[in-house]
């Protein structure tokens, strides 16, 4: 991928695109992907062998409706043009900023299986409805070029739906006798193709043919600055409506009674608690400072100088720009849950334990290391993961759902609301593989009595304000660089959801554009669990052998507790 091209404000693309006072009409690139205009048949349907008076009254019938549409459509679409004359332009948020620099222009995709041909009348008027009256997914980014001090803003503009619908141009022989590798190779060349900075930064694939998984496919890719992924995928739940009862927006798992940690302070005991009680109160800040001192300064190393050591799982110079691969696969969300239960841990130790687990068995195959002496001599490599932690109450999907309805900003905090933290994870070989499990709880209970994600938002925050962006955006990247993966898991539907009237089989996000060969990322929905992995096309050339040591991992350790009581 060529960086410049990619961070370009006038990147191009082939279709036609609406005009806009804010960016000049950009130049077609062949090396941008196929898009065709989407036409409706509105014609009247076949009245053959009905009587004259009958026909001429069914037309007239028609052609009512048809102006009752047309006028009702005007009507809409001048309501957005008063909103759009009316918007005030919103300042990007520094963290939105970060992401549209060079070396870390990252995009989110999600890989979503349909249980039905796609309708387009049907997604096109859902779009309509929710998803083009979202506030950013409205606007376009806007900079005063001939000023460095002006901050980018979003600034409201028209949307021409056609030129978010891609339909590609997909042989028909590939899509009957492979369909899988088909949507696996398209989302790869997806990740080499440049956005159209001039328009809203967001695209919906219709890839219209069955799969092992599903009837039909969309795969939804956003610019990372329109939002963080837990805010983006919350948004794309609000768009859909549970399958059961369609009026219904989706049941979500409901919330842990109490969540542990920094953010969700602790109160204090009351006095009649006694002095020990008041004493493990006091001391749990005590720790909770000094885990934070001694985080931040090793988040701090990692950013300037402080690199994991080399191993075939570490990406090299430049690989935010490369050819990424999606693959994924589908893990039982009960054998999660009954690990989790004989374990008395949560479900994220349990995906902790379990990718160390995987990265662990592709290690030592990669390397040829069969002695188990020599395992056991090198039983303490690390290797760490930048995760994502988002620090402030996720917008509701009720919430979200009011901003698209009434095409408003309100109360719901939009953006990227995020910190990183530092996440390790060991690599060895256990006899016992419940021990990956202990070494993941302890590993997240350890950070989360640390205000590490609280420190690198602010501390991000202002080194924007004292430095600029493009030394907020070299300390990122070289924290990301100096790291090995990325690692994230979202919590999806408890229920079966339709999307726009198209029941969902699975949902498979992902994120590229950042300086990782390999990113891992666990989704929900239902009982199952998504595993998405986002690797370096060229240095995980065994990427699905890599997605069954996860499944393996998961089985062997399944197995292990369900034999422990």
């Amino acid at each position: 991928m060529d960086p410049r091209s990619t961070a370009d404000p006038a990147s191009s693309s082939t279709s036609t695109h609406s005009t806009t006072t804010t960016s000049p009409t950009p130049t077609p690139s062949p090396s941008s992907l196929r898009k065709r205009v989407l036409s409706i048949d509105t014609s009247s349907r076949d009245s053959r062998g009905s009587p004259g008076r009958e026909r001429e009254s069914k037309a007239r019938q028609e052609e009512e409706e048809e102006e009752s549409v047309m006028a009702s459509a005007a009507a809409s679409e001048a309501e957005r043009e008063r909103d759009v004359e009316a918007a005030v332009p919103v300042p990007m948020s520094p963290a939105g900023r970060l992401f549209r620099e060079t070396n870390f222009n990252c995009y989110i995709v999600a890989v979503i299986g349909l249980g039905a041909r796609v309708d387009v009348a049907a997604a096109r008027a859902g779009l309509e409805a929710t998803l083009v009256r979202h506030p950013r997914f409205c606007s376009v980014q806007v900079s005063d070029e001939a000023s460095k001090r002006a901050k980018p803003r979003w600034v409201r503009t028209t949307v021409n739906l056609d030129d978010h619908l891609i339909f590609p141009e997909l042989d028909p022989t590939a899509t009957s006798a492979s369909p899988d590798q088909v949507i696996e190779d398209y989302m790869s060349t997806l990740s080499t193709q440049p956005m159209d900075h001039s328009r809203p930064l967001w695209e919906l694939h219709v890839l219209d043919f069955p799969t092992s998984e599903a009837a039909a496919t969309v795969a939804v890719r956003m610019h990372h600055s329109l939002g963080d992924g837990i805010s983006l995928l919350s948004l794309l739940i609000a768009c859909t409506r549970s399958a059961a009862d369609p009026a219904r927006l989706p049941a979500l798992p409901p919330a842990p009674a109490r969540r542990d940690g920094p953010v969700y302070a602790r109160r204090r005991p009351p006095l009649s608690a006694g002095i020990v009680a008041l004493a493990a109160w006091a001391w749990s800040y005590l720790v909770l400072a000094l885990h934070t001192l001694v985080d931040v300064a090793c988040f701090v190393a990692t950013s300037l100088f402080l690199r994991d050591a080399r191993t075939p799982l570490m990406g090299t110079e430049g690989v935010e720009f490369r050819r990424k691969r999606f693959v994924h696969c589908t893990l039982s969300l009960d054998d999660v849950k009954l690990v989790k239960n004989a374990m008395k841990c949560t479900v994220n130790d349990v995906l902790v334990g379990v990718t160390s687990a995987a990265l662990s068995r592709y290690y030592f195959r990669k390397e040829n290391d069969t002695n188990s002496e020599k395992r056991t001599r090198r039983k303490h490599i690390r290797v760490r993961s930048a995760l994502l932690v988002n620090i402030r109450k996720t917008p509701g999907l009720h919430v979200l759902a009011e901003m698209m309805n009434s095409n408003k900003n309100n109360v719901a905090r939009w953006g990227n609301l995020i910190g990183y933290i530092v996440l390790p994870f060991r690599i060895a070989m256990f006899h016992d593989p419940l021990e990956y499990i202990r070494q993941g709880k302890r590993t997240v209970d350890r950070k989360k009595s640390s205000l590490e994600a609280i420190f690198t938002y602010w501390s991000g925050n202002l080194i924007v304000k004292l430095f600029g962006i493009k030394t907020a955006a070299a300390l990122c990247h070289g924290m990301l660089a100096n790291t090995t993966l990325s690692f994230s898991s979202m919590v999806g539907p408890a229920e079966k959801v339709e999307f726009y009237g198209h029941p969902i089989e699975y949902i498979a996000p992902s994120v590229y554009g950042h300086p990782h060969a390999l990113t891992v990322h666990y989704q929900s929905y239902m009982n199952i669990i998504k595993l998405v992995l986002a690797v370096d096309d060229a240095q995980f050339p065994d990427a699905h052998q890599l997605l069954d040591d996860f499944a393996e991992s998961l089985r062997l350790i399944r197995q292990a507790a369900s034999t422990k009581s």
